[in-house]
């Protein structure tokens, strides 16, 4: 079944957008819009204090807190992101109430924590973020620290590495397509989708319901959508219709038919 993610950016507690991570502007609460998508029907939720490991700190997991109790009330799977650098720092996020955690920078200065981490929690527990950009040779290198620095390591090995050292799923930032609202970058999705057992998060890109469908197709297990839903210019319950209608398995079972 595929799922259907909201993504929450936030910056000193406040929901935040850019467009390839630039250009950051507050928009709302966190709180309140976790809880607004959940009403109408979202899958999962995945919480980034995305200006943690640029800045050197730990997530800000009192809002992770927040935003864990509303998701518990309707069973409603959250993740968090941001500042995961130690296995302290994954209890903690657990304990806060993250179903799982989504790990990025600290994977990237140290593979093997993955190794540590899905040995120690579970590799179901463990979600690796790689923020991507395309090339002049046509690849993908992989970019840390909320995306301003180039690491230049392959995404496609990179994402087979982490995979053999116990990630559980790899959500896929394309910085190319991140707030552009062109679509996924479903070349990325294709390659990753033919090299990977685990689950795969097609994010960045997503601005009308062909998008979705687009991202499905290539091989994402979930969709991530993030402005298009902060500004309401997708309804999640119109998205899941539309998916339906063009065969592709979706949960239905929080809306009456």
């Amino acid at each position: 079944m595929k799922k259907i993610i909201a993504c929450l950016d936030c910056k000193d507690g406040k929901l935040v957008k850019g467009v390839q991570f630039t250009d950051i502007k507050e928009i709302a609460d966190p709180v309140e819009r976790a809880a607004y998508y959940i009403e109408e029907g979202i899958d999962e939720i995945i919480y980034y204090d995305i200006s943690a490991s640029n800045e050197g700190r730990k997530n800000q997991i009192e809002i992770a807190r927040k935003i864990a109790e509303i998701c518990k009330s309707k069973n409603i799977p959250l993740t968090v992101g941001g500042g995961i650098s130690s296995l302290e720092d994954i209890q903690e996020a657990l304990d806060a109430g993250a179903t799982k955690v989504s790990i990025n920078t600290a994977a990237v200065k140290n593979p093997q924590f993955i190794k540590e981490a899905s040995e120690k929690f579970g590799k179901d527990k463990i979600v690796v973020a790689i923020d991507g950009k395309k090339n002049e040779k046509g690849s993908w290198d992989v970019y840390i620290k909320g995306g301003s620095e180039n690491t230049g390591i392959d995404v496609v090995e990179f994402a087979k590495k982490l995979e053999k050292l116990g990630a559980g799923e790899l959500c896929m930032n394309s910085i190319d397509g991140d707030g552009a609202k062109k679509g996924y970058d479903l070349e990325l999705t294709k390659q990753l989708r033919d090299n990977l057992t685990i689950p795969i998060i097609a994010s960045g890109g997503a601005g009308k319901l062909e998008h979705f469908k687009e991202a499905f197709n290539a091989g994402a297990n979930s969709a991530l959508g993030a402005s298009v839903f902060h500004f309401d210019e997708i309804d999640i319950h119109d998205l899941k219709r539309y998916l339906l209608f063009k065969n592709i398995e979706v949960d239905w079972s929080s809306y009456e038919l």
